[in-house]
């Protein structure tokens, strides 16, 4: 069986020999940059995590299919970062920052190019297979951010519309990489299903996870400014739960503080106010029992593909690698 330091390892060189043209260097440096700055290459991990259950060895086409799961997430990162303003991404600057915005854009539309180059180059056999899980999946993570951006303008959003969001805009991929690994193993239609299932499930949690992260974070482990959802006013998890727990007045002043535009100096201030309104509310514990149940429902997945004890657990640690420093 594939152990995790063969992932670990196939994951590095995966990552050392992906390359972009040289010129025009305007277009492609950022993805360089991009890609240099790292991050946990979660989505290609699940990939490998998910065709190792099956299968002892790794095939070039399945790396060139693993890659193009990373690159595909890397370039809605380009994207997201212009329209969430964020000014750090991986603890590094962001690259309509570090650029401009336009640059931004048109190396994040070179990237989703790339993806699909690399997916084309599945096996032939199972190439319509994995272009249709692929293409389904990049609608629906777009889908995401168009409902995510539209609850910018809504003064209050119920939990059901979120999840739904979250559901779109981050679990999909993780479903997609999951269940990916199943299609290019070539296990059957219920063990594939499952683990889409288990992906998805491990993706609602690793949301929640990064929302909570989001204000009661570590900066430094984090990789990004902490109450960055807070000073840009994006509803979060917290934010949804809140407003579901608070009523009349106390919702009023709630949401009146959490919609204030704020001038940097006061900035620590207004995430100070939220975070203890959240506290005083209980939705912190909330969110960490909420990451704790979408695991489980992960977990729940996992079983129905009945593996032995030995495969199981490589989900189990996968999943709580993800996301137990929020439970």
């Amino acid at each position: 069986m594939l152990t995790e330091p063969h992932i670990d390892g196939a994951i590095e060189r995966l990552f050392k020999e992906i390359q972009f043209p040289a010129e025009p260097a305007g277009l492609y440096d950022p993805l360089r940059y991009m890609i240099g700055i790292g991050g946990k290459r979660i989505r290609p991990r699940l990939c490998l995590t998910a065709y190792s259950l099956f299968k002892d060895r790794f095939t070039p086409r399945l790396m060139e299919v693993a890659g193009a799961l990373e690159v595909f997430h890397t370039f809605t990162l380009l994207h997201d970062d212009i329209m969430d303003r964020s000014p750090l991404r991986r603890g590094q600057e962001t690259v309509w920052k570090k650029w401009n915005e336009d640059t931004a854009i048109l190396s994040g539309d070179v990237m989703q190019i790339d993806a699909y180059k690399r997916i084309a180059k599945a096996p032939a056999d199972r190439l319509e297979a994995v272009l249709g899980l692929f293409s389904k999946t990049a609608a629906e993570v777009c889908e995401g951010q168009q409902y995510d951006m539209e609850f910018e303008s809504m003064p209050e959003v119920p939990m059901e519309d979120y999840c739904k969001m979250i559901g779109l805009k981050t679990a999909v991929l993780l479903a997609c990489s999951a269940k990916m690994g199943g299609v290019m193993a070539q296990a059957d239609e219920k063990a594939c299903q499952a683990l889409y299932d288990y992906g998805y499930q491990l993706g609602m949690a690793f949301q929640v996870a990064d929302d909570y992260l989001d204000a009661f974070g570590d900066e430094k482990v984090f990789g990004k400014p902490i109450g960055g959802d807070i000073i840009n006013c994006k509803k979060s998890w917290l934010t949804v739960r809140t407003c579901e727990k608070l009523q009349g007045s106390a919702r009023e002043t709630f949401l009146a503080r959490f919609n204030e535009q704020v001038s940097k100096p006061e900035e620590a201030r207004k995430i100070a106010d939220i975070k203890k309104i959240y506290v005083e509310c209980g939705v912190d514990e909330d969110a960490r029992a909420e990451v704790c149940r979408y695991t489980e429902e992960a977990l729940k997945a996992a079983k129905k593909l009945k593996l032995n004890k030995v495969r199981y657990e490589v989900l189990r640690r996968f999943a709580e690698n993800l996301v137990g420093r929020a439970k």
